[in-house]
């Protein structure tokens, strides 16, 4: 099974080329087979890809653009189709072609066949729970010392105050302690005692 890409490789239009740029580059990273056929420089290329487009996918002018992808003569789909494809997560079943071993799909299906799809969907849905509960546990972690910071900050400042409050008073009676030694030496010299 070939992979067919038909592409025009001398496009005027920049969208085009990224589009093509765009499928030959991802099949290329997943290192699959495949072959590119040039609409520009040979007319067969392009009769056949415009004669086996099914009509239903062609655009309103009939006249289909590339790229298109086939395997060898099923009609893949265009680069929209590609696109979503990838994002899904399901370029080979966009292909026609077997997922590699150690793919997600991969073991979904041999879950399936076992009668563990379900058992294994929902352990990838409890993963991807725990994980985000993990992440928010971490955030919430991270918002707890503040708040303890906080919170211990104002007993402490409540403390300081009493200290300072509590020093008031004792200056105060330190002054009202050395008022009175002088009151009290003031008035001997006043009136001395008899004894002098």
């Amino acid at each position: 099974m070939v992979i067919k890409v038909f592409l025009a490789s001398s496009s005027g239009s920049t969208a085009i080329k990224k589009k093509q740029q765009d499928v030959v580059g991802f099949l290329e990273a997943l290192k699959i087979d495949y072959a590119q056929l040039d609409i520009a420089s040979n007319e067969d290329n392009r009769a056949w890809m415009r004669e086996n487009v099914p009509g239903e996918k062609k655009p309103t002018n009939g006249i289909p653009l590339p790229p298109q992808i086939f395997n060898e003569e099923m009609y893949c789909g265009d680069y929209d189709t590609f696109f979503d494809a990838k994002e899904d997560n399901t370029v080979y079943e966009f292909l026609g072609l077997t997922p590699p071993p150690g793919s997600k799909k991969i073991e979904l299906k041999e879950a399936e066949q076992n009668g563990d799809a379900h058992t294994a969907e929902l352990e990838e849905d409890e993963e991807s729970k725990n994980a985000e509960t993990d992440a928010q546990d971490e955030n919430e972690e991270e918002e707890e010392p503040a708040e303890e910071e906080e919170e211990s900050r104002k007993p402490a400042e409540e403390e300081e105050q009493e200290e300072a409050e509590g020093d008031k008073v004792e200056d105060n009676h330190l002054v009202s302690e050395e008022e009175e030694e002088l009151r009290e030496l003031e008035e001997e010299e006043e009136h001395p005692s008899e004894e002098d």
